[in-house]
């Protein structure tokens, strides 16, 4: 959530830090401002709202310089307002901050208590004053003061600062909070993420918590909170900035929907021996027998990709998996060492809780094992292993294709610890592998049919709200639906497994309920069937998810939608996607702003 640019060069800064907010836009926010060093001093332009209010100010004359910082803001701490809108200016310096401070309140306190006063209610203008303060009381760098003033610091960050007095330099840091170091030919920048800075360099530096950056033109200088020097080595971004365009599609959702046949591919490229039988993961190294449990740990959709990898992995490996939400990871004292395996899931590997999590469970002396989109994450970085999905750039914010791909990536490492703990046979493992590697083919059949669920959006996208209903590791989908419609569509919507529908949700079930169900042909089927029965004896519009062939289904339903017919292990992923094309058409019928919902963020860098 919420976006950093920083700019130090020899071109004007505030193009440049206007384009690479832009470019973070997917992230989510309710403000953002830029500050830009006039001579010898900086001059700052801030407002509620996009963007493009932000521009309208700038029209009316923009500051102009070669230094500045940008940022747009997602309320944590004070409502959205111009006055809480970074920035932050006091005395002469300014910041931007992605994160929490979490002793922000007694820090104000002891702040105020010495006669300072405070513009705005959020906690990143503390940071301001105690750099300030540091300065006047201390001297020395804006390095030094900066590093000095994060000593009293507890919480996530990550910081750009920008000081009047020292007009050739930018100060950045970073703790639980994403920040990477652009290096370019006679200019230096800072984002919060890649997409910020990929036209103007591929070089980029990312921080390590602790680490404190001092970016001039010439280059950067690392240290970490001591002032003790550091050295990172520059990486090189390889994905395209073209990738992250919308390609004649309406939207960034729309678009990352039908990309889910290639991604899934990209997913599997060189993943699968068909003639070994098994799945080739030479970055992550397993060993069933040094493994007492699995703890599938994740977020939000996320979460969902977890449930149906405890599905996964006891169906085919037969080893216990314990599926925790992040957030609450730490906060029950979990039972947890050497011999188990800590599998965090994240889409963007920044997510906080998540985080947080990870480092619990290794300091516990768990192993872990890293399953995110993003190359470098933070999360990757900290894990002992990493597993990359491959889905390519998701600008959306709303999660699709790398929720798919977490799913392809689950079954890859159940196939891998079933052959290894010989709990999965030769033959079965060939014939799930070989569906495996149709899947896009049978994905493509999916998102060839979206006008289908388009019109079905059409006659049900108004109503109060939808219940959803699976069963076994269809449930998880079900959530997922659920989650998807409420997330871009603001329609209120439930998911359940539809065992428990009986146990309290047939309650809210009559004529104004559509109720999605995932019936498609398995163990569980006739169960659902039954389910379904109930729901209709309700009065109850019923749109089922059904597998091709299934002459039978149509008498139980109102709508239909066919999907493949594959294996259990690989229904929910053919059951995904036309959830996401509901949910996209439900949300575009009722204009709301899908690739950016209220209140929401891309990558959650909060706890």
């Amino acid at each position: 959530m919420c976006g950093i640019v920083g700019y130090i060069g020899g071109r004007n800064a505030t193009p440049i830090l206007v384009e690479g907010l832009r470019k973070l836009e997917y992230r989510g926010y309710d403000s953002a401002g830029i500050a830009v060093l006039e001579g010898a001093r900086s001059r700052v332009v801030r407002c509620r709202g996009k963007l493009g209010e932000l521009e309208k100010l700038l029209a009316a004359g923009h500051p102009s310089g070669t230094t500045g910082i940008g940022h747009t803001r997602w309320a944590t701490h004070g409502r959205p307002s111009d006055e809480n809108a970074h920035p932050h200016k006091v005395g002469g310096i300014a910041v931007v901050h992605n994160g929490i401070i979490e002793n922000h309140l007694s820090l104000r306190a002891a702040l105020a208590a010495s006669g300072r006063t405070f513009s705005s209610e959020t906690d990143t203008e503390i940071v301001a004053h105690l750099i300030d303060a540091e300065l006047a009381a201390g001297g020395g760098s804006l390095g030094d003061a900066v590093r000095r003033a994060l000593a009293r610091v507890r919480g996530a960050y990550a910081i750009v600062v920008l000081s009047d007095a020292h007009p050739d330099l930018l100060v950045a840091a970073k703790n639980a909070s994403p920040l990477v170091i652009g290096l370019g030919d006679g200019e230096g920048f800072v984002a919060s993420d890649v997409p910020a800075i990929l036209e103007h360099t591929r070089r980029v530096i990312f921080l390590e918590e602790g680490d404190v950056a001092e970016v001039t033109r010439a280059g950067v200088t690392l240290t970490d909170l001591a002032g003790r020097p550091l050295v990172r080595e520059p990486r090189v971004i390889t994905w395209s900035a073209v990738q992250a365009q919308k390609d004649g599609f309406t939207h960034f959702m729309l678009k990352e929907i039908h990309e889910q046949p290639r991604a899934v591919a990209d997913t599997l490229r060189g993943r699968l021996d068909l003639i070994g039988a098994t799945t080739l993961l030479d970055e992550v190294e397993l060993e069933p027998r040094t493994i007492r449990r699995l703890f599938l740990v994740a977020c939000g959709t996320s979460y969902h990709a977890a449930l149906v990898g405890k599905f996964l992995i006891e169906g085919l490996a037969r080893i216990p998996v314990e599926v925790d939400l992040a957030s609450e990871f730490r906060y029950r004292d979990p039972v947890i060492g050497p011999e188990d395996l800590f599998v965090a899931i994240s889409q963007s590997g920044e997510t906080a809780d998540t985080l947080a999590a990870l480092k619990e469970a290794k300091a516990r002396g768990a192993r872990s094992l890293a399953i995110t989109n993003v190359v470098d994450s933070s999360i990757a970085r900290a894990a002992d292993l990493r597993f990359y999905t491959h889905a390519g750039p998701e600008i959306g914010v709303a999660s699709t294709k790398a929720f798919t791909t977490q799913l392809i990536s689950l079954v890859l490492v159940a196939v891998r610890l079933g052959r290894l703990a010989g709990t999965l046979s030769e033959t079965r493992a060939a014939a799930l592998l070989a569906e495996l590697a149709t899947l896009p083919a049978r994905l493509k059949e999916v998102v060839d049919q979206a006008a289908q669920l388009q019109a079905i959006a059409q006659r049900y996208g108004h109503a109060k709200g939808m219940l959803f209903l699976g069963r076994g590791p269809l449930w998880p989908i079900a959530l997922e639906g659920a989650l998807k419609l409420k997330e871009v569509s603001y329609m209120h919507a439930e998911g359940y497994s539809a065992g428990e529908m009986k146990h309290g949700p047939i309650a809210l079930v009559d004529a104004d309920l559509p109720v999605v169900v995932l019936a498609l042909r398995g163990p569980l089927y006739e169960k659902t069937l039954s389910n379904l029965s109930e729901v209709r004896a309700r009065d109850a519009r019923v749109i089922v998810v059904a597998t091709q062939g299934d002459t039978e289904i149509r008498a139980h339903a109102d709508e239909v939608f066919f999907v493949p017919d594959v294996s259990p292990e690989l229904q929910p992923i053919v059951a995904t996607l036309p959830l996401q094309l509901l949910a996209y058409y439900v949300a575009d019928l009722r204009g709301t702003d899908v690739d950016q919902p209220r209140n929401l963020a891309k990558s959650v860098t909060v706890e």
